[in-house]
């Protein structure tokens, strides 16, 4: 059995989206990862991809990620990854990908209080 992709859309302001990922970026998973991201571009001018809860990612998901960059970038629309992991960081590396993509950068992470 494959482990399915869950994929949500949510407008955060006018023209601006987010959208979530949860599970494997794969051969199985891309085509439903391209059409949605596709749409959301069409719909929004900025889109914000959650990679958080990625378990996942190989090179048929890289290339619907690439894809729909390339998209954004010609329609002169906004994609942008967030809270990248690091399974797909290293891909990016590897892949000497990572510059098609606005990455946000992982917001600072505070350091517990001691009293």
């Amino acid at each position: 059995m494959y482990n399915t992709i869950h994929v949500s859309v949510h407008a955060t302001a006018p023209g601006s989206c987010r959208v979530t990922m949860a599970g494997d970026l794969d051969l199985y998973s891309a085509p439903t990862v391209r059409d949605t991201l596709h749409e959301a571009r069409s719909d929004h001018g900025r889109v914000v991809v959650d990679c958080s809860r990625l378990s996942f990612i190989d090179c048929t998901g890289l290339s619907a990620l690439l894809a729909a960059a390339r998209t954004a970038r010609d329609t002169g629309a906004e994609l942008r990854l967030c809270a990248v992991p690091h399974a797909l960081a290293r891909l990016l590396r590897l892949s000497h990908t990572a510059g098609a993509f606005t990455i946000e950068p992982e917001p600072a992470r505070r350091a517990p209080h001691h009293p």
